[in-house]
């Protein structure tokens, strides 16, 4: 297995500001440090959420928080009973404890749609009527610039619509999407708060501003008829909810945080700080994932690994300076075969 810090495409200009890991948020007896691992159940868990999970829980505990666990199944078409189980089980093998009850977001959905609406009565969205194939083949779609997935920006086919023509196609249930008409977000957050940013803690503890980029999104699905919410509509939301003050992932999600913070300053939620760790990556240097059925902790444990095999393999959990971006770890394989 091959570790090493992955980048992304957004290019941030950066303000290093030297402070504690905990500075930015409220931290008394009272109301200590609050971090969360919050896996998806569309498949079984990796080596890298075990990573991910473990610096949460390491972090919380380094820093007298909580830790909670989050079930973020709004995808009703992957999402499946079976994984979340296996969620528990696979993080009770790895020694870690969390708070209950447990959130799962699919319980919830009142408080995403409260927030559409919001964002709506705001007329910063718009439905768009085109399907994904429609888009990517629209002529003004070769023009347009790809977004931090690889994926053409929207070109804006339905933004200038107007209600008129619009409302009869919503009312006789057309399916559609909800969009965030970016340019009108921005101007709006720009007259909030000024320059966007967000305040990110470094591997070697402190701790910078970044400059934001969520135009690079483009005006972004925030709903659609088969999930009334988007994962990340819903995780901002979600970490205002919970009183989330350290937000840990890693490092494929910094881009996302430049949406996530645009959605904060609109809504008027509270701002974590985050932190962007090193991903888990294989022998080529890609990244570890579900949908290549990478190895999984039930593999792994089924074939007689052990939590602290497992761990020993592993960026440390103490992430250190000089483990800069760019940087990989060589490691001795994981024995296991990869599940079917």
């Amino acid at each position: 297995m091959w570790i090493k810090p992955l980048h992304t495409c957004c290019h941030y200009r950066q303000t290093v500001k030297n402070t504690d890991f905990s500075s930015g948020a409220p931290r008394t007896m009272n109301n200590p440090p609050i971090f969360r691992f919050a896996p998806s159940p569309n498949g079984r868990l990796h080596p890298g959420h075990a990573y991910s999970a473990l610096v949460n829980w390491h972090m919380a505990r380094q820093t007298g928080g909580r830790f909670l666990l989050r079930i973020e199944d709004v995808d009703g078409g992957r999402a499946r009973d079976e994984y979340i189980e296996q969620i528990f089980e696979d993080l009770a093998w790895l020694g870690l404890e969390w708070e209950k009850p447990v959130l799962k977001q699919s319980e919830h959905m009142h408080h995403y749609a409260t927030a559409l609406a919001r964002l709506d009565k705001m007329g910063l969205l718009y439905p768009c009527f085109a399907t994904r194939r429609e888009i990517l083949e629209h002529p003004r779609t070769r023009s347009m610039p790809e977004n931090p997935d690889g994926v053409p920006i929207y070109p804006g086919l339905y933004r200038d619509v107007p209600e008129a023509k619009t409302r009869p196609r919503i009312e006789a249930g057309e399916p559609h999407t909800l969009r965030l008409d970016m340019q009108k977000a921005l101007a709006i957050a720009g007259q909030k708060v000024g320059e966007i940013s967000f305040r990110e803690r470094r591997r070697d503890g402190s701790c910078r501003i970044v400059k934001a980029s969520p135009a690079c999104w483009g005006d972004v699905v925030l709903a659609r008829k088969d999930m009334p919410t988007s994962y990340s509509l819903a995780v901002v939301v979600d970490d205002a909810r919970q009183g989330i003050t350290h937000v840990v992932r890693g490092e494929d999600l910094r881009d996302a945080t430049s949406l996530h913070r645009l959605l904060q300053i609109l809504l008027d939620l509270p701002e974590p700080l985050y932190f962007h760790h090193p991903l888990v990556v294989d022998r080529t240097g890609r990244k570890l994932s579900k949908s290549d059925r990478d190895i999984s902790l039930a593999a792994l444990r089924a074939n007689g690994i052990t939590p602290q095999q497992l761990i020993e393999q592993l960026p440390p959990l103490y992430v250190q300076e000089h483990l800069a971006p760019g940087s990989r770890c060589k490691t001795q394989p994981l024995t296991g075969k990869k599940h079917e």
